[in-house]
């Protein structure tokens, strides 16, 4: 037996029913169970439904599709840090994974142990088992911040959505909205010049380089439509700096914006393992991407601003669109749960994200806003999806009685 698990044995009659720490079982059951597989087995007699499919499993498969955008957006930081700091040239790659990784890991880290002992808390008080639920809350909320984002604001925002958005409404499986979400509207309410500055790069200084601008892809579309006289958006984010912003670079991702969500190609990935997975629901992701895609062509008809001009398939590459339907649309908690549901819940994300980059250039990102705004309502989706299957299962009967 390794030392481990003796000591683990050692630990149990001490944190077990009449043991002196007993408050204290919940928190061993968690680390034991995170470190070696159960071997309770159901004692009650009667059929039992197998399924190798649990919280658990599910919670780490959302984990490992996240884990392209997490190394991208390591590499990323590095990356971009050498870009402004002009010396990208000289930078190897293991030089911008090394200075990626100083900057996101202790995001990553912050976030897991604030949350961690938001849950650990909570399930001592409650005396019920630590979920895990937070495994992928713990990942997303660093994913969705810049990587200039102070320490202490990734663990106040941590805090704050795990109690408000999720404890206090019964805990995993309970919350209405989707908790990394929250996180990020409170840090960007609460401290806007940190969640929305033009420049997001770590120089590892407090002054920027000199002679070189970081604006976002989205800052730039916004000042597009701001400014009389500029070019059209598409033509803008082409032509910005030496082509930092062609298409093609905006797809692959290696530029300024939060740390996970810029590459479409690794969010793509995350989804293909999603969907194969059957964890992620290939309704909501099709019918979000779609809802972007046919609000973006029917403003381009209208063509009212130089945003509306924007090529539809522009909407998917910059900002976190795509990265907010792919993981946070399909939270099987706070989205809609009926199949035909699904169809028009991920539509009008797509869609309401579009509406609020287009008619509003003053918060030219709309998918935090129309996530956390269709999370309210998914249920009322649910509510009437559900009362139409039934009135046609009377209509049926009543034509066969």
């Amino acid at each position: 037996m390794d030392p481990l698990r003796k000591n683990l044995n050692q630990l149990k009659p001490h944190v077990e029913k009449g043991g002196k720490y007993h408050r204290w079982y919940f928190v061993y059951e968690m680390t034991e169970t995170f470190l070696y597989a159960p071997n309770a087995t159901a004692q009650n007699k009667g059929a039992h439904v197998r399924d190798a499919n649990n919280l658990k499993r599910m919670m780490i498969t959302v984990v490992v599709a996240l884990i392209p955008c997490l190394l991208f957006g390591i590499y990323n930081v590095g990356h971009t840090h050498f870009l402004a700091t002009g010396e990208l040239m000289s930078a190897t790659h293991w030089d911008k994974i090394l200075t990626g990784a100083k900057v996101v890991l202790p995001i990553v880290l912050v976030a897991y142990s604030a949350g961690g002992l938001v849950e650990v808390t909570f399930a001592t008080i409650r005396r019920h088992p630590v979920n895990e639920g937070f495994l992928v809350t713990g990942m997303l909320i660093p994913l969705i911040m810049p990587p200039t984002i102070p320490l202490w604001q990734v663990a106040l925002a941590t805090i704050f959505a795990v109690v408000i958005a999720k404890e206090v409404f019964g805990g995993t499986g309970m919350n209405v909205l989707n908790v990394a979400m929250t996180a990020r509207a409170f840090l960007y309410f609460a401290y806007p010049a940190d969640m929305s500055g033009d420049v997001w790069y770590y120089l590892g200084e407090e002054s920027y380089a000199s002679g070189f601008s970081g604006a976002t892809p989205l800052g730039l579309a916004a000042e597009a439509v701001a400014v009389k006289g500029v070019q059209p958006v598409a033509a803008t984010l082409s032509g910005f700096q030496d082509g930092l912003y062609d298409f093609w670079n905006l797809v692959v991702g290696l530029i300024p914006g939060s740390i996970g969500s810029t590459s479409l190609l690794m969010v793509l990935a995350g989804a293909v393992i999603l969907i194969a997975s059957g964890v992620g629901s290939w309704k909501i992701i099709l019918s979000g991407f779609l809802g972007v895609l046919a609000t973006g062509w029917i403003f381009n008809i209208a063509g009212a601003n130089e945003y509306m001009n924007m090529p539809a398939y522009y909407h998917l590459a910059i900002g976190g669109v795509a990265f907010g339907i792919v993981f946070m649309a399909t939270d099987p908690v706070s989205a809609t749960h009926t199949e035909q549901g699904k169809w028009l819940y991920g539509a009008l994300i797509g869609i309401i994200t579009v509406i609020i980059r287009v008619l509003n250039p003053a918060y030219p990102e709309g998918i935090m806003l129309a996530i956390l705004f269709m999370n309210v309502f998914a249920p009322l989706i649910d509510h009437y999806v559900v009362a139409r299957n039934k009135q046609r299962r009377q209509l049926r009967l009543k034509k066969t009685s």
